[in-house]
């Protein structure tokens, strides 16, 4: 396999780590948190900037107003909780104070997807991305690693607007090369092949490059493209692989109602109709268990994968 790990980290901790990096380098970025310090890994930038820093408490809509608000004085607010809150919980703010009027507020969302593991189906949230990407001129970022989620959290506090950052709860494999440029809006090309497209993102990335490894030893030639940012899609990027292979797998810890998997269907229908396979919940919630153990049960991890690539070829 082209890519390889030593190490395993939460990609929340990339999150704290670069939100601690912009502590230093940028003195316009302020933190606010729903009481979940801890949970948000953000007491690094607590140390080195806490004039910086705003504790909301459980009052996760308040804490989008005071975003959208500090945004208009020139400062770039971070708000830090579960996906859950940060979308479900407050879209009416979101929608009103933040993406309307255009805001430059980083909403940061961790413990997304069915890998928040044993806290369960309350908190689990599996619709997210696609209650974002529908809000006009918001960004929608899903990270696959600790590095990229880190340098994902760098390149967001340059960028101007909306944006919505979605990252996880348990350690998994960090592949990702720490010095990989960041580009929002720009898919990553991790291995070329000639018999089927797999598009990935988030944790399903690593379970695709997986799949691709084991399928390739029984001959299939996978080509994996790691989109990071859902919306806005990097179109040119699948219209070349597609155009070489005819057939495409989309793979995301997510519904397959409103996720990656429906963003790269309406693409393709528009601009060029492809065979598809969706790897994703099949609309429905999720319960408590391991993360590995819900992956499996839910069919979101590389033998879904491999499946979906067999499916296909079939």
């Amino acid at each position: 396999m082209k890519y390889t790990y030593t190490e395993k980290k939460d990609t929340r901790s990339g999150f704290g780590a670069g939100l601690a990096e912009l502590a230093d380098k940028n003195p316009n970025v302020v933190a606010l948190c729903a009481d979940l310090i801890g949970s948000l890994k953000m007491e690094k930038f607590i140390e080195k900037a806490p004039e910086r820093f705003f504790q909301i408490g459980i009052a996760e809509a308040n804490m989008m107003g005071i975003a959208a608000g500090l945004s208009i004085t020139g400062k770039i607010p971070f708000t830090g909780t579960f996906a859950n809150f940060s979308t479900s919980r407050v879209y009416d703010q979101i929608r009103q104070s933040i993406a309307y009027s255009d805001k430059n507020v980083k909403i940061c969302a961790s413990h997304a997807g069915l890998t928040l593991g044993e806290d369960g189906a309350t908190h689990q949230v599996l619709e997210d991305i696609g209650m974002m990407k529908m809000l006009p001129g918001m960004t929608v970022i899903n990270t696959c690693d600790y590095n990229q989620t880190k340098a994902a959290t760098l390149a967001i506090a340059e960028f101007e607007g909306p944006v919505y950052l979605r990252f996880g709860r348990p350690v998994v494999p960090v592949f990702i090369p720490e010095d990989m440029p960041f580009e929002i809006g720009k898919g990553i090309m991790l291995q070329e092949g000639t018999d089927v497209t797999i598009v990935a993102t988030g944790h399903l990335v690593w379970e695709s490059l997986v799949a691709a490894d084991e399928l390739e030893k029984e001959g299939i030639s996978c080509e994996v493209i790691n989109i990071h940012t859902i919306k806005p899609l990097d179109e040119e990027i699948i219209l070349k692989s597609v155009e070489k292979t005819c057939k495409i797998v989309t793979a995301e810890e997510h519904n397959y109602l409103g996720g990656l998997g429906e963003s790269v269907a309406g693409m393709l229908a528009r601009r060029r109709p492809t065979k598809q396979e969706f790897v994703a919940v099949n609309d429905t919630f999720g319960e408590s268990a391991t993360p590995a153990e819900l992956m499996k049960k839910y069919k979101i991890d590389a033998a879904a994968v491999k499946e979906a690539v067999k499916r296909i070829l079939a």
